[in-house]
């Protein structure tokens, strides 16, 4: 499972990954991995992980090579940031098929962790 994010320490994407967290034993028992990605540099997003005690890898996407590759890439961001990661949920099978895909335009906005859980169920 992929969870994209758009900046560490932030109000939404703290709230985003801290869902994660606190819902991580429903996975157990399914051999499911669960990365976030940001474009955070790895040292943002190890005290980030380190601060809130996320179970999961934090992976810094700094060059912006996988975000664009999922289509969970803003070309312009708040305050005239570029090439920022959007929120983005994907739910990927054994055999790399992508069985669930949510993009969210709006920042704000926080993915469907219900559809999320229905579908690995």
């Amino acid at each position: 499972m992929l969870h994209f994010f758009p900046m560490a320490f932030t109000n939404v994407c703290t709230t985003q990954l801290c869902t994660m967290r606190d819902s991580f034993g429903y996975y157990d028992g399914l051999n499911a991995v669960i990365l976030g990605i940001s474009v955070d540099s790895p040292f943002t997003l190890a005290k980030f992980k380190e601060e809130y005690n996320y179970q999961f890898d934090l992976l810094s996407d700094f060059n912006k090579e996988v975000s664009a590759a999922y289509g969970a890439l803003y070309e312009t961001f708040a305050f005239g940031m570029k090439g920022v990661s959007k929120r983005a949920a994907f739910v990927i099978d054994e055999d790399q098929n992508i069985l669930y895909a949510e993009v969210l335009e709006v920042a704000t906005d926080l993915p469907d962790f219900a559809a999320i859980a229905d579908m690995v169920k």
